[in-house]
């Protein structure tokens, strides 16, 4: 991209999701871990406060970002072309594969009886690689183009 280059709305949109899903998880993981190394074993490590906090604040930034985005360019924000309609739904089709990982995945550790602190984590990690493997998949048709069907 040169000096000047008119990104998309969506675009944008998709940038702000992926960086806003690796960011909460990255704080997650942080707070998480960060307990653990006090010596608590992971499976006793405190989680489900701190997972519906950075769920709930990754939702309100991601929201505030899109708020802020929109008002910065009110003429491109809620405009989808087909263009920006396929690359959507391809996106969004290709991220839903790690929601069906994550599903399987906890499924499986339901039923070899992990903790639910396992359970928990491969279903959040399966929503946040999703939102990841869509926002990549967006901005590379975005970049690159794709072939529509």
């Amino acid at each position: 991209m040169g000096a000047g280059a008119v990104v998309a709305f969506e675009e944008k949109r998709a940038w702000i999701m992926g960086v806003v899903a690796i960011a909460g998880y990255a704080v997650y993981l942080a707070l998480v871990l960060g307990r653990a190394a006090d010596g608590v074993p992971l499976v006793e490590t405190p989680y489900i406060a701190t997972l519906l906090w950075t769920v709930g604040g990754a939702v309100a930034v991601s929201v505030l970002l899109n708020i802020a985005v929109a008002a910065a360019a009110p003429g491109e924000a809620g405009v989808k072309d087909q263009r920006d309609k396929e690359i959507g739904r391809l996106g969004e089709h290709t991220g839903q594969s790690f929601l069906v990982i994550g599903a399987v995945a906890a499924l499986i550790l339901s039923m070899a009886g992990a903790d639910r602190f396992w359970i928990s984590n491969a279903i959040y990690l399966g929503f946040v690689l999703s939102a990841v493997l869509a926002s990549v998949v967006k901005l590379a048709a975005y970049r690159w183009g794709f072939q529509s069907w």
